[in-house]
């Protein structure tokens, strides 16, 4: 049975990055890479994420088209250098209040790139590294859902021409069997638009600093993450790190 024979699954998943995949200019002040995977029940992502996070921009912004990203919020650049202090405030309580009732499941491969250029060979790239572990902890808990027999679509953000072109090359290549599980992956890929207006890369897309920085500075206070830590996949025996968070190498 081919890929396009398949059902398609109950869930699907959105994919951003936080950090750059270079291994020859590491950035001293963040040498990670992190991708974040937030899984979603196509059903509730339909009838409940999408309507709510509308809804917030519609409340705070008049409309709809700003796209959410971490950057801008934590830098008051794009819609958010309008917002006063208080609005700023305000919106991000209830941002945070909306993500933490929101149903999702997340899985966070953390590259350290200065471990991972140490013992790099060949063409090692961080980022088609992330999406291979990535793929691999997807994979374990759509089995949780018994829905491995199903397809289930992976969203990315465009990155470029280039890119894009190589992270197909490597998630077809993933996905027919060369990975460490040793066997096909039912996934297919999506690359976005970067202009795209969707919710669950948003998601992803907020998600995926915070995971980096709980890692980076893990003594350092990070409201966000006591949030995102609920959302991690978990082993049978609720175990995160190494399945919802993967460090690595």
């Amino acid at each position: 049975m081919g890929i396009t024979d398949l059902i398609h699954s109950e869930y699907i998943a959105y994919v951003d990055e936080s950090g750059d995949h270079s291994l020859t200019s590491i950035d001293a002040s963040y040498p990670i890479f992190v991708l974040s995977f937030c899984v979603f029940k196509k059903e509730y992502y339909a009838h409940t994420v999408t309507p709510t996070l509308r809804m917030l921009k519609f409340q705070t912004f008049g409309h709809d088209m700003v796209v959410l990203h971490e950057q801008d919020i934590r830098n008051k650049t794009g819609a958010f250098k309008f917002l006063g202090k208080m609005q700023r405030e305000h919106f991000l309580e209830r941002l945070n209040s909306l993500v933490a009732a929101t149903d999702f499941t997340l899985i966070a491969p953390v590259i350290d790139k200065h471990k991972l250029k140490k013992q790099a060979f060949g063409d090692t790239h961080a980022y088609h590294l992330a999406m291979r572990i990535g793929l691999e902890k997807l994979f374990s808990f759509i089995q949780m859902q018994t829905q491995e027999h199903c397809l289930t679509y992976v969203i990315c953000e465009a990155r470029g021409r280039t890119e894009d072109q190589a992270l197909e090359l490597e998630f077809r290549r993933v996905c027919d069997g060369h990975n460490s599980l040793q066997k096909a992956l039912p996934f297919d890929l999506i690359i976005a638009d970067k202009k795209s207006n969707s919710e669950g890369l948003q998601f992803a897309d907020l998600a995926a600093r915070p995971i980096g920085l709980s890692v980076l500075r893990p003594g350092q206070p990070n409201r966000a993450l006591q949030i995102l830590e609920k959302k991690l996949h978990r082993n049978a025996v609720g175990e995160a790190i190494g399945h919802g968070l993967h460090l690595h190498p």
